[in-house]
C-alpha cells in the first residue's frame, strides 16, 4: 500500500476498473450537457427578455395594427410576443380572404383566430420546456450515479484489504475515504442542474403568464377590431377570456 500522502483522486483514478472509470465518464458527460443548457438556455433567456421588452414598448405605443404589421414585416419574429402577433393577423386575413377553405379553418374568424393562437403558445410552451427534462433527469440521478461509484469503490477496496490481511485502519480509511469522491462528484454535477432547472422553470411561468395575458388583448383587439389609439380596450360582453375560449375550442390540427 502506498503511503497515505499518495492517496487522492489521482490515486483513485489509477485504482479504479472499467467501471468506475466508465462512472466517471457518464458524470463528466452529465456535467458538460448540463452546463451547456445551463449558458444556451440562460443566454437565450436574456436576449428573448430584452427582445421581448423592446416589441411590447413598441407594440403598446403603435398607433394602429397596419403599425405593428409594417414593423413585423420589416423586422421579423424574434421573440415569442411578435411570433404571436404575427401569426394571429395573418390568420385573421386569412380567413377574412379565403374563408373557411379547410377543415382547420372551419367556424367563424373568432374561432380560427382563437384555434390559431392557442397553436402559437403550444408552440412556444414547447420551446421553452426544451431542454429542462435533461436538467432534470440530471439533477435526480447525477448522486445515484455517484453513490454507484462510491459503493462499488469501497467494494473493491474491502476485497483487497481483506486479500492482503492487513486490516488496520490506516489500511482501510484511505481506500474507503477515496471511494467518496465520486459521491462528491456526483452531488457536484447535481446541484448546477437542480438549481437551473428551478430558476428556468420558473422564468417560464413568468414568461407564459404574461404571454397568455398578451394573448387575450391581441384577441381582443383583433376581435373587435378596436384600434391601440383609443385606448386600452375594454372586454365586451360578447368576448371570452382567451383562456376560457382556447379551452372551449380544440384545434383541429396539432
Amino acid at each position: 500500500m502506498e503511503p497515505t500522502q499518495a492517496l487522492g483522486f489521482g490515486h483513485f483514478l489509477g485504482q479504479a476498473d472499467a467501471v468506475g472509470k466508465t462512472l466517471l465518464g457518464i458524470l463528466v458527460v452529465m456535467s458538460a450537457l448540463s452546463w451547456y443548457l445551463i449558458a444556451m438556455k440562460g443566454l437565450t433567456q436574456f436576449i428573448r427578455k430584452r427582445r421581448s421588452e423592446k416589441f411590447l414598448s413598441f407594440f403598446w405605443n403603435a398607433t394602429s395594427l397596419d403599425a405593428v404589421h409594417n414593423e413585423i414585416a420589416t423586422h421579423g419574429v424574434n421573440e415569442p410576443f411578435s411570433h404571436l402577433t404575427a401569426h394571429a393577423m395573418h390568420a385573421q386575413a386569412h380567413h377574412a380572404k379565403y374563408g373557411a377553405a379547410k377543415l382547420e379553418e372551419a367556424g367563424t374568424a373568432n374561432d380560427f383566430l382563437t384555434r390559431t393562437i392557442k397553436k402559437v403558445l403550444d408552440e412556444e410552451n414547447m420551446k421553452l420546456e426544451n431542454g429542462l427534462t435533461v436538467l432534470a433527469t440530471v439533477g435526480a440521478t447525477a448522486p445515484f450515479v455517484g453513490l454507484f461509484g462510491t459503493v462499488w469503490g469501497v467494494y473493491h477496496a474491502l476485497v483487497a484489504i481483506g486479500m492482503s490481511g492487513a486490516g488496520t485502519l490506516d489500511k482501510v480509511a484511505g481506500p474507503v475515504g477515496e471511494a467518496l469522491i465520486m459521491t462528491g462528484i456526483g452531488l457536484a454535477v447535481a446541484i448546477p442542474a437542480v438549481i437551473a432547472y428551478n430558476w428556468l422553470t420558473r422564468a417560464n411561468r413568468v414568461l407564459t403568464a404574461k404571454l397568455d395575458a398578451f394573448a387575450y388583448e391581441l384577441y381582443t383587439f383583433l376581435s373587435t377590431g378596436e384600434q391601440l389609439g383609443s385606448g386600452q380596450a375594454s372586454r365586451p360582453e360578447n368576448v371570452r377570456p382567451l383562456k376560457g375560449a382556447v379551452q372551449q375550442q380544440r384545434p383541429a390540427t396539432a
